[in-house]
């Protein structure tokens, strides 16, 4: 499976609208190479290089199977109009939470895609650690895109 963004190559900054320099709206993304028996996926976005810890910056799932795009600014909505539900991010809100790392050197923010073999039996509003628990065993494929911002 791949992943791109129409707004970053992979490995190169983040355009700072989907910053907290810009209006903070999640980047359009769009995959390819999709397994057949995929039936939903589920998308997180994260970076690794915060200063405690890895932060939180996405966590969307259930995107219907037929999906192969994400339009930029997804609305911070619960659930979407497609049957996708967001999580909570690191700053405890719902929905994607542009990159805002201290001044200093540049962060990472790897966006993973993940094919999955079900839909997961999930409210909106959970945490990471509670996608990855009902992902476990179910993810056929997955692919990332790493984009980087520094302030």
């Amino acid at each position: 499976m791949k992943i791109v963004s129409p707004a970053f190559a992979d490995g190169t900054p983040v355009p700072a609208e989907h910053t907290c320099e810009g209006s903070g709206s999640s980047p359009g993304l769009a995959w390819s190479e999709i397994p057949v028996n995929t039936r939903s996926f589920a998308l997180v976005c994260d970076d690794p290089d915060a200063p405690r810890g890895t932060w939180v910056h996405w966590v969307l799932f259930n995107l219907p199977a037929d999906a192969v795009e994400l339009a930029p600014a997804v609305p911070p909505a619960p659930e979407l109009p497609s049957g996708a539900r967001q999580g909570i991010n690191g700053w405890a809100s719902v929905g994607y939470g542009g990159p805002c790392p201290p001044r200093g050197r540049p962060h990472r923010y790897f966006f993973r895609l993940y094919a999955l073999d079900c839909t997961l039996n999930l409210a909106p509003g959970v945490k990471r650690p509670d996608l990855d628990q009902a992902m476990a065993g179910h993810v056929l494929a997955d692919a990332t895109l790493m984009g980087t911002f520094q302030r």
